[in-house]
């Protein structure tokens, strides 16, 4: 098992430049056959659909069970000092190399259960696919794609999250606004404002142009909000024109408590200053009125909410873009199942509206639920404590998944409670005991649900 997933890893599968017959470029196509030749040589029907998605079939029957995995991956990235990213290696029981948690060591943990499953002779009454995506990281546009051909099935589970069951997905709105007014050239000013990298990061750094003031008086209010936030800020002048640029830590959106934004660090500290009151200015200071920095509850915003099931709402504002004469940004919410677009969008955009900008959105994105008392997810959870020894629980998380809009769909695994595994960073790795431990505990469930 760890030989083939190395050989998947040895593949250099992020997404590329679209070409004839390959969406994603040359590495996810590559990587999808070498999978799908693998699945062969064990004896598998398999299915390439157009190079979006393969498909692994256990039988001839109508599928009972889909297993939902990707083979593409984040960009190796910088900063690996075990190994190069394409260069995967075993050390002290850990593989690593870019993909081996995320997701390629999952995916064939998962084909391996089925191998199993086969080599044992055990008949199953109902049929098993193993879904095997490739733009899971950017976008899955490829699972819309089969899906718009295929059906699902009755159940699916994916790999590609933590033990025990992630049942809850929260929804969302990926809020893009914009407001435009009359520039003006008094000063002291706002000259411009830009900070953020994707709505859904947490900006660490920012930088904002100010003139006609003095700067050991910027230099005074940074203070202040540097004391408060654990931002950093740094002062250049040239001339009439400073530039403050602020440095917090970068983190995902849907955990911004780990994050500092600088983003909104910095908003503070310019909607502080002694400025001109023009248009510019004051949507500025309203920005920052709405969305406070360390406010990740939205309570400022009128939108604070939580329910007992999915937990708390969080909200960020994680891009902007400011000149003389319009503001453009967007903010970032994790909705639990008890939103609407009555209590969260129609709120925050007349709260919006009210300091004269435009919120774009129309609707939330609704969040996934299966029931954590289907025989289905108690299925999954008897036999994740059958091969741990450990308590089986369900799991709210504010990111989605690959299973978000399938009505009986759930992420189960491979990432065992309190493991480290450095997703998305260098030296990424797998806990090869886990990827076993995996293995055998989807071989059970193929077992139970399908048998």
């Amino acid at each position: 098992m760890v030989k083939d997933i190395m050989r998947l890893v040895r593949i250099k599968s992020d997404r590329e430049e679209a070409k004839e017959g390959k969406p994603y470029g040359d590495g996810p196509a590559e990587v999808l056959a070498a999978a799908l030749e693998m699945a062969s040589e064990m004896g598998f029907k398999t299915k390439n659909y157009d190079n979006y998605v393969g498909a692994v079939d256990f039988n001839d029957l109508e599928n009972k069970l889909d297993i939902l995995a990707h083979l593409d991956v984040v960009p190796g990235g910088d900063g690996w000092s075990v190994t190069e990213p394409f260069n995967p290696i075993v050390e002290d029981g850990k593989l690593y190399g870019r993909g081996t948690i995320d997701n390629k060591g999952p995916a064939v943990a998962a084909l391996y259960a089925m191998k199993a499953v086969k080599d044992l002779n055990i008949p199953l009454r109902g049929g098993v696919r193993l879904i095997l995506g490739t733009d899971e990281e950017c976008g899955s546009s490829d699972i819309r794609h089969y899906y718009g051909i295929e059906k699902e099935a009755p159940m699916t589970f994916s790999p590609d999250a933590s033990f025990p069951v992630v049942n809850i997905e929260k929804g969302g709105l990926q809020g893009k606004f914009e407001s435009r007014f009359e520039e003006s050239t008094v000063t002291p000013r706002v000259v411009g404002f830009k900070a953020g990298i994707k709505s859904n990061v947490i900006p660490g750094e920012a930088y904002a142009v100010v003139e006609g003031i003095d700067s050991k008086e910027i230099r005074d209010y940074c203070d202040a909000v540097s004391e408060l936030s654990g931002v950093s800020f740094s002062l250049a002048t040239d001339a009439s024109k400073t530039t403050i640029k602020a440095k917090g830590l970068q983190g995902h959106a849907s955990t911004p408590e780990k994050g500092r934004n600088a983003l909104t660090a910095l908003l503070e500290v310019i909607s502080k200053l002694p400025l001109f009151s023009s248009r510019g200015f004051e949507r500025l200071q309203s920005l920052s009125s709405v969305f406070p920095h360390g406010d990740w509850l939205g309570k400022a915003a009128g939108v604070e909410m939580s329910d007992e099931l999915s937990g708390v709402l969080t909200i960020s504002l994680n891009m902007l873009e400011y000149e003389g004469s319009s503001l453009t940004g967007t903010f970032d919410c994790r909705a639990p199942l008890c939103a609407t677009k009555e209590n969260l969008l129609d709120v925050i955009k007349t709260r919006l509206d009210d300091h004269g900008i435009d919120l774009m959105n129309d609707d939330i994105k609704p969040p996934h639920h299966v029931p954590g008392d289907s025989d289905f997810v108690k299925t999954l959870l008897r036999c994740y404590e059958s091969y741990t020894g450990n308590k089986g629980y369900c799991i709210s998380i504010g990111g989605g998944t690959y299973v978000h809009r399938l009505e009986n769909g759930v992420a189960f695994g491979c990432i065992m409670p309190g493991s480290e595994n450095n997703m998305h960073g260098p030296d990424e790795f797998a806990v090869i005991e886990d990827l076993v431990t995996s293995a055998k505990i989807f071989t059970q469930v193929i077992i139970e649900l399908c048998g």
